[in-house]
């Protein structure tokens, strides 16, 4: 079967695909900094693994899930830039380019959304650091001429499983603290503001919106475009069924088993994120994403239930 090669292999998603690919049998050699085939300072090593490759995927990128510090912001960016530019100069090397080029994005891409989902045709795009970042790695994609290999830029929800964002919620829930988590004001330096990374009061009472998809389904929508040569350009990874923070903190607390979650008002999470070196953009910015295209394609979701998707994520932890 053909070569799989996967860049950014050490991840949560990274991990989940090497391992379903070779359990299908498929050849698959890994990039990342460490702990994979080949390191992405070995530009050579990666010419030779993506020459005749059937399928390219880049997932590398330092973890968002940080202090936006000048120097945090400067590696999202340079993490992302330059693997992608790795892979792009592989493919034009190829004397055989792999047919597919699927690479990471995200559905944070997309504005705030409280009054309607945003899809690859009508979304429109934010503002931001977030936002900068996910433009930035879509024209790094899209920037070299290549005529022989399709892309797709992944504009991925929250990504459920058993490891990524529900190890903290899980921890959360059973000391109690799964509650809805509520935005509100906060003080925002001119700085913050300057560099991007402020986020104002939006959506009341947790009603900011929660775009997810189960990591089976990032694998079974990868399969899918390898057999859908029309998809290509931006789409949506993001299930049909999208919630609201406080739906989405109820079935976490239903697939644990935890009965009551008091709110959790923005001071107590901006005091928390501080203290876990996050930021709380990532639990309060509503994320409405829908897939549109998938769907007019005709794929199947493995997990388009919410509650049966955490079940899922929680057995496997």
């Amino acid at each position: 079967m053909s070569r799989v090669v996967i860049g950014g292999s050490t991840g949560f998603i990274g991990r989940h695909l090497q391992d379903a690919y070779r359990a299908e049998g498929r050849e698959v050699v890994t990039i990342s900094r460490s702990g994979a085939d080949l390191t992405w300072d070995d530009q050579p090593g990666i010419d030779a693994a993506v020459d005749g490759a059937g399928l390219v995927i880049g997932l590398a990128g330092k973890s968002v899930s940080c202090r936006y510090t000048p120097a945090n912001r400067a590696e999202i960016f340079r993490s992302r830039l330059e693997t992608t530019a790795a892979l792009g100069t592989a493919i034009a090397r190829a004397s055989a380019p792999p047919p597919l080029w699927v690479n990471s994005s995200t559905a944070t891409i997309y504005r705030h959304a409280e009054d309607r989902p945003m899809t690859e045709d009508d979304g429109e795009l934010g503002t931001g650091f977030s936002v900068e970042v996910a433009k930035a790695w879509e024209r790094a994609l899209y920037e070299r001429d290549l005529p022989h290999t399709r892309r797709v830029a992944l504009r991925t929800a929250i990504v459920l499983g058993d490891a990524g964002v529900l190890g903290p919620l899980r921890r959360l829930a059973r000391v109690g603290l799964g509650g809805t988590q509520l935005d509100g004001w906060w003080p925002v330096s001119r700085a913050r503001r300057e560099a991007g990374t402020a986020h104002d009061p939006g959506a009341r009472g947790g009603r900011q919106r929660f775009s997810w998809i189960h990591v089976d389904d990032v694998l079974g929508i990868i399969d899918f475009l390898e057999q859908q040569p029309q998809l290509d350009g931006p789409v949506n990874a993001s299930s049909p069924a999208p919630v609201d923070n406080r739906a989405f903190m109820a079935a976490v607390r239903r697939a644990l088993g935890v009965r009551f979650g008091p709110p959790t008002p923005r001071w107590m999470l901006e005091i928390g994120a501080l203290g876990i070196r996050t930021e709380t953009e990532l639990i309060l910015k509503s994320r409405w994403a829908l897939p549109a295209k998938l769907s007019a394609a005709g794929y199947t979701f493995r997990h388009p239930d919410l509650d049966e998707a955490l079940r899922a994520s929680f057995s496997e932890g």
